[in-house]
């Protein structure tokens, strides 16, 4: 079960995969939940993956070649048509076993790796879609549960710091080094956890959006548990 009391209406559920991506987003929706009760063994299609680094991508072709017991075929089978109906929706999805994400540690003060609080950019109207199967599942947090970390003073005085340039030109430094996509959590925060096999749709930052973008982050991964995820 997704827990929706701190939602603020900032999410809307729906029961099937068409509904997902034709709903709109409005008002103060900037999240939309196929809720889903999936059932086979994910963690055995984790097992069955050589990760020679800390992610791994599995294409399709490599995912019917695992020998798998009957849960982990129940497993395959949803993984397969969730790639499906996402890339006949004009998606390139991807599915990752993750063991862990590299992190950024350029400036203390100021992390942009995908642990930070975050929103998605785009040139062009899109969607980002993420479901986890197996571990830690990402977090969302409420757009007014959130400030943007370049509007700080502290963390806006060291990025001057950094910058060192004309003033008329510090607004585009954030947006080139990615700095104004991250956000910090109020002091009352209260973040949504995504679940497991539910199919998530975040709105993004794009020219033609009529809403806010959803602010979202990666999980801690547990101690030797992958991840296992699908994202596009």
């Amino acid at each position: 079960m997704i827990d929706l009391s701190h939602n603020e209406n900032k999410i809307h559920c729906v029961s099937n995969f068409q509904d997902l991506v034709t709903t709109p987003f409005h008002d103060e929706i900037n999240a939309i939940c196929w809720t889903r009760k999936l059932t086979g063994d994910f963690s055995e299609i984790i097992d069955k993956v050589e990760l020679t680094g800390n992610i791994a991508t599995i294409e399709p072709a490599e995912l019917r070649e695992l020998k798998l017991s009957e849960q982990g075929q129940l497993a395959r089978e949803i993984l397969l048509q969730d790639l499906k109906i996402l890339k006949g929706h004009g998606g390139s999805p991807i599915l990752n076993v993750i063991s862990y994400y590299d992190r950024d540690d350029t400036y203390p003060f100021f992390s942009t790796d995908v642990y930070s609080f975050h929103v998605d950019r785009s040139p062009i109207p899109v969607d980002t879609f993420l479901c986890t199967y197996y571990s830690e599942s990402s977090e969302i947090l409420p757009n007014s549960q959130a400030t943007q970390k370049v509007l700080i003073p502290e963390i806006r005085n060291e990025l001057k710091k950094l910058y060192r340039g004309p003033d008329e030109g510090f607004e585009s430094f954030l947006s080139e080094y990615f700095f104004d996509l991250h956000y910090q959590a109020k002091p009352d925060a209260c973040a949504v956890s995504l679940g497991l096999g539910n199919l998530w749709r975040l709105a993004v930052d794009h020219p033609e959006s009529l809403v806010s973008p959803c602010v979202h982050r990666a999980p801690k991964e547990k101690s030797g548990q992958s991840r296992l995820l699908m994202i596009c």
